[in-house]
């Protein structure tokens, strides 16, 4: 499973050049420790009558977190279930619509995490979801140390406790963004058929009404035939 990209230096990079030299190594420290964290985050199609499973090498002790959210589709529901390398089911839910579970592997292995659509027939998903492996490691080798942090330090642990954060929330937030674009695009459909619709029945209503009242007032001829005697 392919780990979050990470890039230390952006297209304008060169702008660190006017920060003062010291920074330069807390940054470039602080950009490589985001890089370290394992973690895999995709966004995937589920068809109908369809089941997508992921495998992930975690080792005895390690702590994992798996997080989902459907997007798009339906009534926004999946089923989900994780396995450890034996086979046993450590978690199952059906028909959920997001859910967060953490768990501690119990030995090494691969361990499976599936998503399945196979109980609609018509719709298919947009699947969300973040796997975590392990914990973050100390942001300064020497971060567990018994002397107590500069004040350069614990600024830069600061930082970057507070940019988890801000990762975190931009990810909920662009996650209910596209779920609720696509509520509004199912519903602007809904909308525009619902009006086609009424748009012919009146057309019908009016054609008929013009030819019923049309009848009305129509000269209805008479023929009189004559018997002779």
């Amino acid at each position: 499973m392919p780990p979050r990209g990470c890039v230390a230096v952006g297209p304008r990079g060169r702008r660190l050049a006017l920060l003062p030299p010291p920074l330069l190594p807390l940054l470039l420290l602080l950009a490589l420790r985001a890089c370290a964290a394992r973690a895999s985050e995709i966004t995937f199609e589920l068809p109908d009558n369809a089941k997508q499973c992921f495998y992930e090498e975690i080792a005895q002790g390690t702590k994992c977190t798996l997080e989902f959210q459907v997007i798009t589709g339906g009534h926004y529901d999946v089923d989900c279930r994780l396995e450890d390398p034996d086979g046993i089911v450590l978690y199952k839910e059906m028909k959920k619509q997001y859910d967060s579970f953490t768990f501690t592997a119990s030995r090494n292995g691969t361990y499976k995490f599936c998503f399945s659509n196979e109980f609609s027939t018509f719709t298919h998903k947009t699947v969300y979801f973040d796997f975590q492996v392990g914990e973050d490691p100390p942001l300064f080798p020497s971060e567990n140390r018994v002397t107590a942090l500069t004040q350069m330090e614990s600024a830069c642990v600061s930082i970057h406790e507070a940019l988890k954060s801000v990762i975190d929330y931009q990810t909920h937030f662009r996650l209910r963004e596209a779920q609720g674009r696509s509520r509004a695009e199912d519903l602007n459909t809904r909308v525009a058929y619902w009006s086609i619709g009424e748009a012919i029945i009146l057309l019908v209503v009016s054609i008929g009404q013009v030819f019923l009242l049309k009848s009305f007032f129509s000269d209805k001829r008479t023929t009189t035939t004559r018997v002779g005697s």
